[in-house]
């Protein structure tokens, strides 16, 4: 399974409004649950944030990856919320996260879910994408970046 097998344009912000790590991660749920994908918004943000107090999910170079597998859904569900001028997100070098991809599971999905967080990790290693996606304008900007399209 693909990032772009489950990401649709519904789930994208672009740009995030939130200007602070909690309010962004309720922005992408809120896109998952406005598109059908998940229906309890609150399980799911607690699962996330139970994650994050084991650690934050703020990477290094302006990446932030929160995740969670919960039973409050029954299929592996993605969002990508872009942020410009960066959220803090207690990154490992300390700088504001910009490209956050959002990532809940079922228990019985971990080796989606991994191999999700794996397929992230490999496309964020390309500064010049993660650039052009911080740059993109629209959540359809974004899907074709991610399809080498543009």
């Amino acid at each position: 399974m693909s990032l772009l097998d489950i990401l649709t344009k519904d789930d994208i912000a672009v740009p995030l409004l939130s200007r602070d790590k909690n309010g962004a991660i309720k922005e992408l749920i809120k896109l998952l649950k406005n598109s059908g994908k998940i229906a309890d918004e609150e399980s799911v943000y607690d699962a996330i944030m139970t994650r994050e107090d084991k650690g934050s999910t703020g990477l290094e170079k302006g990446i932030a990856v929160p995740h969670a597998k919960t039973a409050a859904v029954n299929k592996i569900a993605a969002a990508i919320g872009i942020s410009p001028d960066g959220i803090e997100f207690g990154s490992i070098d300390g700088n504001p996260s910009k490209l956050i991809f959002l990532i809940i599971a079922p228990p019985a999905q971990s080796g989606a879910h991994i191999a999700l967080l794996s397929e992230i990790a490999r496309l964020t290693r390309y500064q010049t994408l993660c650039d052009e996606l911080v740059e993109a304008k629209s959540a359809e900007n974004v899907l074709a970046i991610l399809h080498g399209e543009e």
